[in-house]
């Protein structure tokens, strides 16, 4: 009786306290809340990992799919660090996306399409079927991709660099359904398909959709792949598309540091390649490179496979700048930098997105998925080497109009010779405005052979009744491409 009445005088006593606890948080809401974070704080340490407040999602695989087999789920927006590698942290750190402003030239210039993981519950028999006679396809046993060109693979754990090679081995030889060489479930097999395809632009004929084949309990019993066109020819789509490359390449390897190979293939890749939304094939490199038509995937794709064949590390980066968007972090001496060639190439190509910081990006692009995990940006003495087209002059400025500007040689040499003979001898200053790249190339190698003499400098001469001519040239960059050409002359 005494052990009956104790145990009554104890849970009325706790009722009490719990009650006291209830009217508390009731009338002062900072106490709820710091309760709330008591409760939480630990459970909340173990899944923070830093992708911009994305919680570490463990799926509970004592619950079958809830698709039958015939049903299909598309977990294109699910990001977990299943498969990561628990050493690795992201130190990126993201701004807020509220806080993004996308400027207006570049708004729209997006198209990146995030990967598509399909999975497929598969009935007993079915399961029973694949898992009696298992077909590994390639392994991909014996390749290794060094983690400065492959960071994707580095940073997976030891089971998921397994499938990863699994995966890519049987891309590259086109074979398209697989039983996994370990156990994976959903969230982890999705990671590792965006390892090997973010790590391999030359895969064009890979596509961005897989399906898996999961048995009730969640466990993966088959991968299947998905495949462009290319495939029916491959050979011919891998001998173009290398053909293609090899262009932009030659003109590169020719250069004799790291900066202007990149800078190169930056500048060819936007004289080469048109936006256009709605290209075939526009998330693979073939697309820039082969069509030259293309969205931001396709820029990136190729801007990372060109670089990569000159030896310089360039990731591919996906994220959010007002719509799903992709760019590159590019490796040079001192660091990392952000490189968006699709912001670039708008007019006549410009330096806005090229070679920046976190910082420098913070106001319009984002990272996303596993590219959070890719190295923080911020090299320094590469950056803001090439001007910006915003602090360009423009015509306008020079006092020039579009009408005026020379897009020809001979049009060129003869307004030099024109204002030459109107101001005759003695020291002056006279200008011009050349327009397009092209244009400055043909203008360079005028003065560099000295064909510039016989085109209209020795005819000026002797019109004014001189007899010799020194000569200084500045060139200034303006906006749209176009370039300010000053000549000092002393004619006597």
């Amino acid at each position: 009786m005494k052990i009956i009445k104790a145990l009554l005088f104890f849970f009325a006593g706790l009722l009490l306290i719990i009650s006291g606890i209830v009217l508390v948080c009731a009338l002062n809401p900072d106490v709820s809340k710091a309760i709330a974070g008591r409760l939480y704080s630990e459970q909340n340490e173990a899944v923070d990992i830093g992708i911009s407040d994305v919680p570490d999602l463990e799926r509970d695989t004592s619950q079958p799919l809830k698709n039958e087999a015939a049903n299909v789920v598309s977990e294109n927006m699910v990001l977990t660090n299943e498969g990561i590698d628990k050493r690795i942290v992201p130190e990126y750190a993201a701004p807020e996306e509220s806080e993004l402003v996308i400027p207006e030239v570049v708004s729209g210039r997006n198209g990146y399409q995030q990967i598509q993981g399909e999975q497929q519950e598969v009935t007993e028999e079915e399961e029973e079927q694949i898992l009696s006679r298992p077909d590994y396809g390639n392994t991909g046993d014996g390749l290794s991709f060094e983690p400065v060109y492959y960071p994707y693979y580095a940073m997976l754990d030891e089971s998921g660099k397994h499938i990863y090679r699994q995966i890519y081995a049987n891309a590259d030889k086109v074979y398209p359904k697989f039983s996994p060489v370990e156990d994976v479930t959903a969230g982890t097999l999705r990671n590792i398909f965006s390892a090997v395809y973010n790590d391999h632009p030359e895969l064009f004929w890979l596509d961005t959709a897989y399906t898996g084949k999961f048995s009730k309990d969640g466990r993966c019993v088959e991968i299947g792949l998905e495949f462009n066109r290319t495939i029916q020819d491959l050979e011919s789509a891998k001998n173009l598309f290398q053909e293609n490359a090899e262009q932009i390449l030659t003109g590169a390897r020719s250069l004799s540091n790291q900066y202007e190979q990149e800078k190169f293939v930056h500048d060819a890749l936007i004289d080469k390649i048109t936006y256009h939304l709605k290209a075939e094939m526009n998330q693979s490199a073939y697309s820039a490179l082969v069509n030259g038509k293309t969205v931001c995937a396709g820029y990136a794709r190729a801007f990372q496979y060109l670089l990569g064949q000159l030896g310089i590390p360039c990731y591919y980066c996906t994220g959010f700048a007002g719509e799903n968007h992709a760019w590159n972090i590019v490796a040079l001496e001192d660091g990392y930098y952000n490189v968006d060639t699709t912001w670039d190439d708008t007019g006549d190509g410009t330096y806005d997105y090229f070679n920046k910081t976190d910082e420098d990006y913070a106001g319009d692009h984002i990272r996303r998925e596993l590219s959070v995990y890719l190295p923080p940006c911020d090299g320094q003495a590469f950056r803001n080497l090439e001007p910006e087209e915003s602090s360009l002059r423009s015509l306008a400025d020079v006092g020039v109009t579009e009408e005026q500007v020379l897009t020809n040689m001979q049009d060129y040499f003869t307004d030099c010779y024109n204002q030459i003979v109107s101001q005759g001898d003695g020291n002056y200053t006279f200008y011009n405005v050349i327009g397009g790249k092209d244009m400055l190339e043909a203008w360079n190698r005028g003065y560099e052979t000295d064909f510039y003499k016989q085109a209209y400098m020795e005819k000026a001469v002797i019109e004014t009744g001189a007899r010799s001519c020194n000569m200084g040239l500045s060139v200034e960059q303006l906006q749209g491409n176009n370039y300010l050409i000053t000549h000092e002359v002393e004619i006597r």
